[in-house]
């Protein structure tokens, strides 16, 4: 029997110890194809790359084949998609990514999220994993991670994730699941369903030769919130399991403020522009 197919993209670049561990994972219930970028693109989000000439590579692992792409992770998905696959995949998961993915701005500025968003856009059942270790951004692909059992922990809960969504396929109203798991010096006391927090990043950059950086990544830097967000939960150890969806649209359409704000601009909507009357 065909075992389904899970495309495996990420932000960390194609050779990142976190895609490498999943792809391990992932190969006892699917055929695996991991499409990635062939750097680090962290912070991205679901960008595109115009005005450029997007260069692919195969390469050949133990594991089987990969592409790395010289664009971002939402390219790596839209290539997969439409050059590279010939059959649409099964689910879709995106990382491992090494370090957390908490709040939203994480969720607008991580290339995990954004390649997750991109493939459930095109109604794809997407999962985006991280791994919620400090981060230093000069540390490569972290190659001492692949040693890391709570990477693999991390890595068989993306397994168990997706072989659910595939055989019985997502929760109601949800696009993408975005998962953040402790990292190894943290005791793993359960797992919470969580909302994203709501707080934005504090002062995060640093003065690095002449300029400002962004130079580490760990979970000090996120405000503090209430125990239901997926920010508290990972800080008191458990596995945040955050379910979003794509509607971005307020469900205050209707409300007297908003019908106001639409009378306050009819004035400026001049003849030029109103429908024109023919006899």
């Amino acid at each position: 029997m065909k075992r389904p197919l899970a495309l495996l993209v990420n932000d960390d670049g194609v050779n990142s110890a976190g895609i490498t561990v999943l792809r391990e994972e992932l190969s006892s219930e699917f055929e695996c194809l991991i499409v990635a970028p062939n750097r680090e693109r962290s912070g991205i989000g679901k960008a595109l790359t115009v005005g450029s000439i997007i260069t692919v590579e195969k390469l050949t692992t133990r594991y089987g084949d990969a592409y790395s792409i010289d664009g971002t992770p939402a390219d790596a998905v839209l290539l997969a998609l439409h050059k590279l696959l010939n059959e649409k995949p099964a689910v879709v998961v995106a990382g491992i990514n090494l370090g957390p993915n908490l709040g939203i701005d994480d969720i607008l500025n991580s290339g995990t999220l954004g390649a997750a968003m991109e493939a459930a856009i095109h109604g794809i059942p997407s999962i985006a994993v991280s791994y919620c270790i400090a981060r230093e951004f000069d540390d490569g692909v972290v190659l001492q991670a692949l040693y890391d059992p709570g990477l693999r922990l991390t890595a068989k809960i993306a397994r168990a994730l997706a072989k659910a969504i595939v055989d019985e396929g997502m929760p109601e109203d949800v696009d993408v699941l975005s998962v953040n798991v402790p990292g190894y010096r943290s005791r793993i006391k359960g797992i919470k369903v969580t909302r994203p927090s709501k707080k934005g990043y504090p002062d995060i950059h640093v003065t690095r030769d002449g300029g400002y950086a962004i130079a580490r990544w760990d979970l000090t830097l996120y405000p503090e919130d209430s125990e239901d967000t997926d920010v508290e939960a990972v800080r008191s150890g458990y596995i945040s399991l955050t379910p979003l969806n794509l509607s971005l649209t307020s469900r205050a359409q209707n409300t007297k403020r908003l019908q106001h704000l639409v009378e306050l601009l009819r004035p400026l909507i001049g003849r030029e522009f109103s429908p024109q009357r023919h006899a």
